[in-house]
């Protein structure tokens, strides 16, 4: 029997359901949703009318052994029944000792018993040390019983779910690091960091060191050096220098530690796929808001959760956690094509848990499809928006129509390109939407927002080459022109521009509807792929037509002719 799980295909990897690739089109419940049944059954439908295909949601320690030894699943296998019966597929959230750098789903017999389940603490203004909410990893009593609680539960889904596939992969705790501190002071954290550094840390960061990302090596302090550190026996500080990154590196080093062997627990059991998620510092050079450094969570270690697998530690988690599948990024406050780059280090397969719900996040998911491979891309409190409100509605029902093509793509590294245009500044004149070039074959090809003589709308969707001069266009909002590569070509222009509609979602298999040519290529210069409601700016001549199926066929040709 097939149970979900990870395919190597090149650079990247597939998730392989029923024996078959999946693209998953994934959307996370608010952090309580999935703990009541009831609840989710006025859920389900809707989460079907947003064209969603796997929803993520928690399962918490405290809710299934609230009595340390006796586990209750009947509540979460009403669930799984739930959405086994809607057609729908379940990634579900371990909130076991970690949730958002704290530690607040543990059993009540866990938080009452500090002796048993010793906290973190914390360094405070005037030598103060204060107790954190949220079990030190230094200590190992936490991590045993969230072994056993996690084994017990992907024990219970093996037997529960393994003939069904429902559940697809499960996400080991959530969010994990420290938060108010840049490291744990608890007395056994303190003689850690005074002991010398561990030789397999050492060793990897010396061996590995020109793998290793650039946010790490730049912590490190050796981004110019021209070959790799040799670094001295020592403690932390002796080896690393001192000051909150390498507590940073410390921390990052033990969680690992602590998760891989969670992991492992779970996967002896039910080896689905597993992975963490990740909180981001949202200050930097790849920071995408307004909002000051500490609402958003950024600036320094302990501002965000200190240790958790932020890109300049990604290193030590990745080689450090081995029981984890991949690492991924919520993305909410920081460049979204960044993430999307960052989180394919060392070719590990990309998946974004956690996103904004919004239009400008929607657009971006074209960006981690069809430009970085990724597994899914799934925006946070789905639950809470009518599908006729959220614009996943639409992105999604267009992506469910094409999920072949496009995994079909994923498996040919650069043979696809997802991007997306936002809407026009108001008062803006200039169009400010750089072009997205790509050369493919003997062309270069350049996708631009769509022509209209109006004000133009936002934009987003994915071009695949499909060999030669032939491409495929998927989405709206954007145009696209072609140049030859031939330095005698003297002419580049389209070949035929086909409306597609997919007749069979299994294969992709694509009809042509409409042979599109003049006002719908501007007389050849581009091809169209306009947005719903074009804006004609009082022009009398509707010369841009409204998208319909939002899928084309481009092909290209050039001429070269001598002045004879």
């Amino acid at each position: 029997m097939q149970i979900p799980h990870l395919v190597r295909v090149r650079t990247t990897k597939q998730l392989v359901v029923h024996g078959k690739p999946f693209l998953m089109l994934p959307a996370e419940l608010q952090n309580s949703s999935l703990t009541c049944a009831e609840y989710m059954d006025s859920v389900w439908e809707e989460m079907k009318d947003t064209n969603v295909n796997t929803l993520l949601g928690c399962v918490t320690w405290e809710m299934i052994e609230p009595v340390e030894g006796q586990f209750d699943f009947s509540e979460l296998d009403k669930v799984i029944l739930g959405a086994r019966n809607h057609g729908l597929h379940l990634i579900l959230l371990w909130f076991g000792s970690f949730k958002n750098g704290l530690s607040t789903y543990v059993p009540s017999w866990v938080k009452t018993n500090p002796q048993r389940f010793p906290r973190a603490k914390l360094r405070k203004a005037g030598g103060v040390v204060a107790t954190a909410d949220v079990l030190s990893v230094f200590h190992p009593e936490g991590k045993h019983s969230d072994m056993i609680a996690f084994s017990k539960l992907m024990t219970h889904l093996k037997e529960f779910d393994e003939s069904y596939s429902t559940v697809l992969m499960v996400q080991v705790e959530n969010e994990t690091g420290l938060l108010g501190d840049s490291r744990d002071a608890c007395a056994i954290a303190n003689q850690r960091f005074a002991e010398a550094v561990p030789k397999d840390l050492i060793h990897f960061l010396e061996d590995e060191w020109d793998s290793l990302d650039p946010d790490i090596r730049a912590i490190l302090g050796y981004e110019r050096n021209a070959g790799p550190p040799t670094y001295p026996e020592g403690n932390w500080e002796e080896v690393f220098g001192k000051g909150p990154r390498t507590d940073e590196l410390f921390m990052a080093y033990h969680y690992a530690l602590y998760l891989n062997e969670v992991a492992a627990a779970g996967k002896s059991a039910y080896p689905i796929p597993m992975y963490t998620n990740t909180w981001m510092n949202y200050a930097g050079e790849n920071s995408d808001n307004t909002f000051p450094i500490v609402a958003g969570g950024g600036g320094m270690p302990g501002d965000y959760p200190s240790g958790g697998p932020v890109s300049n530690v990604l290193d030590i988690w990745q080689k450090f956690a081995p029981n984890l599948d991949f690492i991924s990024p919520d993305i909410y406050l920081n460049d979204y094509e960044s993430l999307c780059v960052k989180y394919r280090h060392r070719n590990q397969p990309l998946f974004i848990p956690e996103q904004k719900r919004d239009d400008y996040g929607a657009r971006r998911i074209w960006i981690a499809y069809g430009s970085y491979a990724a597994l899914g891309a799934s925006p946070f409190g789905i639950d809470t928006v009518k599908p006729k409100h959220n614009p996943f509605t639409k992105h999604f029902g267009l992506l469910s129509s094409v999920s072949a093509l496009v995994l079909e793509a994923q498996r040919n590294p650069g043979s696809s390109v997802g991007f997306c245009f936002d809407e026009l500044p108001d008062g803006a004149v200039v169009n400010p939407a750089k072009p997205v070039i790509r050369r493919w074959g003997d062309f270069e090809i350049i996708i631009e927002p769509c022509f209209v003589f109006g004000k133009r709308d936002a934009g987003a969707g994915m071009v695949i080459h499909r060999g030669g001069g032939r491409f495929l266009l998927i989405g709206w909002g954007f145009q696209v022109r072609a140049k030859s590569l031939y330095p005698k070509a003297t002419f580049t222009g389209i070949l035929r521009f086909e409306e597609k509609v997919v007749v069979d979602r299994e294969t992709g298999e694509l009809k042509t509807q409409r042979w599109l040519n003049g006002d719908e290529t501007r007389s050849g210069k581009f091809a169209m792929m306009p947005s719903e409601n074009p804006d004609y700016g009082g022009f009398p001549i509707c010369v841009t037509i409204p998208a319909r199926t939002m899928i084309a066929e481009l092909e290209v040709y050039s001429l070269e002719e001598d002045d004879g």
